[in-house]
């Protein structure tokens, strides 16, 4: 996608092109996650931030570990430890 100039408004708002937010797969009125990294301004739908966040997990934690029902089971023996 090519760059566009816009312009910050009055109160800082920035008006983001019909097909930018298409391409987020955001609507008007949805919350986006703004990232401010080396002096640039990142937006992220929470679906992306989201993947991101579970991208980096993967990292560290095997697909087929669910840290979920780990920390269920943990739960449960510390209850039936009371």
């Amino acid at each position: 996608m090519q760059e566009i100039k816009t312009t910050l408004g009055i109160e800082g708002t920035i008006t983001l092109p019909i097909a930018y937010y298409q391409k987020l797969g955001v609507q008007p009125g949805d919350e986006l996650i703004l990232r401010l990294e080396t002096g640039e301004i990142r937006i992220l739908s929470p679906q992306s931030a989201i993947k991101r966040a579970q991208a980096l997990i993967r990292q560290y934690v095997p697909e087929e570990q669910s840290l979920s029902d780990e920390l269920i089971q943990e739960r449960r023996e510390q209850a039936q430890d009371e």
